[in-house]
């Protein structure tokens, strides 16, 4: 039997790192078949940039559910390809608009085919196969899950829980 479905949840982590870093891979060969120099984890700041045309780097840290320091640094990356520029708010001089370059607008348009494409592939692939219909909803139950009540929490309860029950034995 496959050591991952052995050991169930104490690899439930490394499990969802292997299939994302394997669907990513996936996803950027795609790009790359189409000869589209488009790496999958810029997509969250394209698509939310797509749907706003502008949002400030603490707009789309909190949208994309990422550190600030991370967001910024991958905007830093994408104006190093002079995909994105920044701009200071008019406003708050402390925050930095950003928004598409040209070259990013251009990008845009070759890429949102290929989103289409990848939506249509997963729900196909999702469809075909039994027990993957539910994946979605059980991915966002886990999600609310962990933020209810983290895992940690969890784990150190049980552990207390263990450590009476074997000085009561």
């Amino acid at each position: 039997m496959n050591l991952y479905k052995r050991l169930g949840y104490l690899v439930l982590g490394s499990r969802l790192r292997r299939i994302s870093e394997s669907f990513l891979s996936e996803i950027n060969r795609a790009y790359q078949q189409e000869g589209i120099e488009f790496e999958a984890s810029w997509f969250p700041v394209f698509y939310l940039l797509s749907q706003h045309n502008t949002l400030s780097i603490k707009e789309l840290s909190e949208q994309i559910e990422i550190s600030h320091p991370a967001a910024s640094q991958l905007i830093t990356n994408l104006k190093q390809k002079s995909l994105l520029t920044t701009t200071t708010n008019a406003k708050d001089g402390r925050k930095q608009q950003v928004t598409f370059t040209d070259k990013g607008r251009e990008l845009l348009t070759r890429i949102k085919p290929v989103w289409e494409a990848v939506d249509t592939s997963m729900n196909e692939m999702m469809n075909s196969e039994l027990g993957c219909k539910e994946l979605l909803p059980a991915i966002t139950a886990l999600e609310s899950a962990l933020q209810t009540y983290p895992l940690a929490n969890r784990i150190s309860r049980n552990i207390s829980k263990q450590s009476n029950l074997a000085r009561h034995e």
